[in-house]
């Protein structure tokens, strides 16, 4: 209560205790009942078992929100779920409980027990540690930065981290968004709305818990490397999330990006007083991907006129150990003239020689809002007591400063990170990848046979003949019930090939080469033979109980150039089904050379996923080494993923090795893990965190003897808008997005076209050409209980049925997806759209708050 009044709030406070006339020397009143108004949040630190009831009070007094800062509402107690079926009924949201709080800064609210207040700014706070907030509001006041909003989670009952997400991201007072995480009990949600805001502003992460060890008893290669932080990597990165590993980069990172906007690059002019801090920037900046900028001749020669000849000649400008503030002044303003420059770091270190004082005013003096020409200054002011009053001095103008000049390096990295995250969430894939060729039914046979015998472990012909019908190219295998019986199939085989492979076949033993079940370079029907019965041997050895059902005999595919690669899938307990690619062979674990990503992808992020190894780099070509068909590789991995779409069984899969080259991928050997119980679940996998391409939503249409096809939207229909938009009037232009609009930037057409498929729908109409027609969008709220719509007709090809196939499209798709309600904004000049309207059955009225607006509105309950 103190928090809250001396904090400045400028708008009524009511206290509610039953005991007291007074607090605070503010009248309080007895319940929610009494209250003179309707309070826009409550505040609630009362005993665990009163809270319930005060949140159905407070609902019924038309509040809409509350901070439960009190502790004790367990599952295990009931008040839980006590407190959440309160606030059911009438929409009630609840932060926390057991939570420190929240602050919004700009309103001067401190609805917290935190220690202090924090200043406003533009950087919002969502963390699951009360300590940490506490912590970074301290580090904030000393390093006068400010926050939009700070909001301790909690338990998070109700409210979590994505549905802060999505409130931030329309926030215009928060231009970055940094988290403290814990854990994430919302995958879909989570990832659908980090990125929405990582695709308006930079969105920054600390995640607690890097090293939690994978489940040691795993069934495949896959599951022992996919540990869960590997897949949080993955999934902040899918996500357009810039994650860092320790506070004080977390402390950096935010003040970075909350001064500047984005780089699309970062090439850094430096300006140093001391050559070695200069080196240890140059080192660190390189470590980030960033780069030193190189500086033109013009730059050079203006550095020789105003530097003694012993500088530096080159980037990082050493300036020398005597340099003045005036020095200081010339140099810098010459390097951020350069046009090479995208941002500038200047350091100082302590010398007897010149006042770091006075070099700090004399930078502060050149910026303007942490700028020079429109370019970031970064500063690092080395040392302590001689430096802090040149950092002061920094600070208060607005320049950005940090104690090590790898803290400082690290900074400028931030930005261009961000630019580089948003970039690859607005990437178009080069092609339609979600359309893989398979056969689902021949699969579902396979899985149907071993769900019958309770198996979970497919053999190796098995899990062979299944990735084979997604297009997974797979030698010959040939099953052999005895030692005698691979003989002869070594023998029809060797007619072809110069040698064979002998593999165990034991439903018992998921790792052949544990137990010396493979035998390669077999090269005549006898050695075969004797393989399977040394093979057999072995088993009995090592393994005495497990039956061996046979033998199976391929090929043995020699490519002296190709890499052998794993292919992989493993499910995480928080974001579901994660693919992994990397280098394989037996020694996988060991050379742990792997990349995880998660599903469904697409070319552009399985070329990513290759990228992300070191293998990748050879598989790119070295010396005399042609590189690998890459798209062959990209074609593995999106079969794999379709895979995962299509089956909600599969528990885990390996691809190990897959042999890769000029002449295209094979794989030697697979093993899949199935739930036989779920072999009848029908996909899309519903533990997907990222939910796929809606395929089954294609229809035809004939409209005056023309046939058009309407299907959901694809990332590659952007190449499509800009024909379709030539063709679509002014005035139509104007009635769809209620105000004039000239020109559609790239980057918003790569926004209308790359939707998460979980909040968002888009239903294309394409002309037998392949041209666009139409197009119908529906935009759902956070908790998918309200759509919004919107429909574009080209102009000549409207008056022909187009559009109110398109609403029927979508009123059918939100009825499928339990949407309560289907909306539309829609001028009141639009006499065509609102006429459609009623005869569909939507309500029409006006708009209560725009004039010239109307509301249509279909309830589908």
């Amino acid at each position: 209560m103190d928090n809250i009044v001396e904090g400045g709030f400028e708008g009524e406070v009511w206290p509610v205790n039953p005991k007291y006339r007074k607090v605070a020397g503010r009248r309080c009143y007895a319940k929610a009942a009494d209250l003179p108004g309707i309070p826009d949040l409550g505040v609630i630190v009362t005993p665990p078992g009163t809270v319930p009831d005060i949140i159905r009070d407070l609902g019924e007094k038309g509040t809409r929100a509350a901070v439960v800062i009190t502790a004790g509402l367990t599952r295990e107690n009931g008040l839980r779920q006590a407190m959440l079926d309160a606030a059911k009924p009438n929409l009630f949201r609840i932060i926390g409980p057991n939570t420190l709080g929240l602050m919004i800064p700009p309103v001067k609210l401190n609805a917290s027990f935190g220690h202090m207040a924090a200043k406003p700014g533009n950087i919002a706070l969502l963390s699951q540690s009360g300590a940490i907030a506490t912590s970074l509001v301290d580090w904030a006041a000393e390093n006068n930065v400010g926050f939009s909003q700070i909001v301790s989670l909690g338990d998070m009952a109700d409210v979590d981290v994505g549905d802060y997400l999505d409130l931030l991201a329309g926030d215009a007072a928060t231009r970055t968004i940094v988290m403290y995480l814990e854990t994430i009990p919302n995958s879909r949600k989570f990832m659908s709305a980090a990125r929405a805001a990582a695709r308006l502003k930079p969105v920054i992460a600390i995640k607690s818990g890097r090293h939690e060890q994978a489940a040691k008893a795993a069934a495949t290669h896959t599951g022992a490397l996919s540990g869960a932080d590997r897949v949080i990597e993955a999934a902040l990165q899918r996500a357009g999330v810039l994650r860092v590993k320790g506070l004080a980069e977390l402390f950096d990172a935010a003040e970075t990006t909350a001064h500047f906007a984005p780089l699309e690059r970062a090439r850094v002019g430096i300006v140093t007083n001391g050559g070695g801090a200069g080196v240890l920037a140059v080192d660190q900046l390189i470590d980030c991907k960033g780069e030193l900028a190189e500086l033109s001749p013009a730059t050079i020669e203006r550095l020789n006129v105003v530097l003694p000849p012993t500088w530096s000649h080159a980037n990082p400008v050493d300036i020398i150990g005597d340099a003045p503030a005036e020095r200081y002044r010339a140099a810098v303003e010459a390097v951020a003239a350069d046009a090479a420059t995208d941002a500038v770091l200047v350091m100082n270190c302590p010398t007897g020689l010149a006042s770091p004082t006075e070099a700090a005013a004399a930078v502060a003096e050149l910026t303007k809002e942490g700028k020079i020409n429109g370019k970031p200054v970064l500063t690092c002011w080395l040392g302590e007591h001689t430096a802090r009053e040149g950092r002061r001095i920094l600070q208060n103008a607005g320049v950005a400063s940090f104690e090590t000049p790898a803290d400082a390096a690290s900074a400028v990295s931030y930005l261009s990170d961000w630019s580089r995250a948003r970039r690859a969430l607005m990437r178009v894939p080069s092609s339609r990848s979600e359309d893989v060729a398979s056969d689902r039914q021949a699969v579902l046979d396979i899985f149907l046979r071993v769900a019958k015998e309770n198996r979970r472990m497919l053999t190796e012909p098995e899990a062979k003949s299944a990735i084979a019908a997604y297009g997974i190219p797979v030698p010959e295998v040939v099953i052999a019930k005895s030692p005698e019986e691979a003989g002869k199939a070594a023998g029809r085989l060797l007619g072809n090939s110069e040698k064979v492979v002998v593999k165990l076949l034991s439903k018992a033993i998921s790792h052949k080469s544990d137990v010396g079940g493979v035998v390669l370079n077999v090269e005549t029907a006898a050695a075969a033979e004797q393989a399977a019965t040394s093979i057999e041997d072995r088993v009995r050895k090592h393994a005495p109980e497990a039956a061996i059902e046979g033998y199976a005999v391929q090929p043995m595919v020699v490519r002296k150039h190709a890499q052998e690669l794993i292919l992989g899938m493993s499910r995480d307990p928080i974001f579901g089904p994660a693919i992994l690619f990397g280098a394989g062979g037996v020694a996988v674990e060991t050379v742990d050379d792997t990349a995880i990503a998660l599903p469904p992808l697409d070319d552009v992020l399985a070329g990513d996923l290759i990228e992300r190894t070191r293998i990748g780099r050879l598989l790119a070509g070295f010396r005399d080494r042609q590189p690998a068909d890459r798209a062959a590789m990209v074609a593995a991995l999106n079969a794999l993923s379709q895979m995962i779409v299509d089956f909600p069984c599969i528990v885990s899969m390996d691809i190990n090795p897959l042999l890769a080259d000029a002449d295209g991928v094979i794989a030697l050997d697979a093993r899949i893990e199935i739930e036989p119980e779920r072999v009848d679940e029908p996909g899309p996998n519903p533990a997907l965190a990222i939910r796929p391409y809606p395929s089954g939503w294609n229809t035809d249409l004939v409209a005056d003897s023309v046939r058009y096809q309407i299907r959901p939207i694809k990332p590659a229909d952007v190449a499509l808008y800009p024909d379709f938009l030539a063709k679509v009037s002014p005035d139509d232009i104007h009635l769809r997005f209620l105000a004039p609009r000239k020109n559609f930037p790239d980057e918003m057409l790569k926004r209308m076209t790359q939707l998460d498929y979980d909040r968002e729908m888009a239903f294309v109409a394409l002309e037998e050409t392949g041209a666009l027609a139409g197009v119908g969008r529906l935009s759902c709220d956070p908790d998918r209980a309200v759509a919004e719509y919107g429909l574009l007709v080209r102009t000549d090809l409207q008056g022909h049925g187009l559009g109110w196939a398109l609403l029927r499209q979508i009123v059918d798709y939100a009825k499928m997806e339990g949407i309560g309600r289907v909306e539309g904004m829609v001028l009141t000049e639009n006499s065509k759209m609102l006429a459609m309207c009623r005869e569909f059955g939507f309500s029409i009225a006006h708009h209560p708050n725009e004039p010239g607006l109307s509301f249509a509105t279909l309830d589908l309950g």
